[in-house]
């Protein structure tokens, strides 16, 4: 099964998918079919380790998944990672341009 028959799946259910969890095995399975935004925030160099703020935007079938870490003070982030399911690209770009640009 992939990401979007899933998604399907559960938006016929009734479920509201747009921040659903992923189960960790179709997580990790399935690649994108395309990286529609990607913008990273790393300030100091290739080898540091700490966690930098992004965002981007993947296609899985005709869903769109953005997801990212705002920014804080300085070049790392605390922040938790955020992400939504849409099948809308204007407003998945949107949102992640939105993410980033904050702050």
């Amino acid at each position: 099964m992939t990401i979007s028959e899933w998604l399907d799946n559960r938006e016929s259910e009734g479920k509201d998918v747009s921040h659903i969890v992923l189960p960790d095995d179709l997580a990790n399975e399935e690649d994108p079919e395309e990286t529609i935004f990607f913008k990273e925030i790393r300030t100091c160099s290739i080898l540091c380790t700490g966690i930098h703020p992004f965002s981007t935007v993947e296609r899985f079938g005709y869903w769109y998944h953005c997801r990212g870490r705002d920014k804080e003070n300085g070049p790392h982030t605390t922040q938790p990672q955020w992400w939504m399911f849409t099948k809308d690209k204007e407003l998945a770009v949107k949102t992640a341009k939105s993410h980033i640009e904050k702050g």
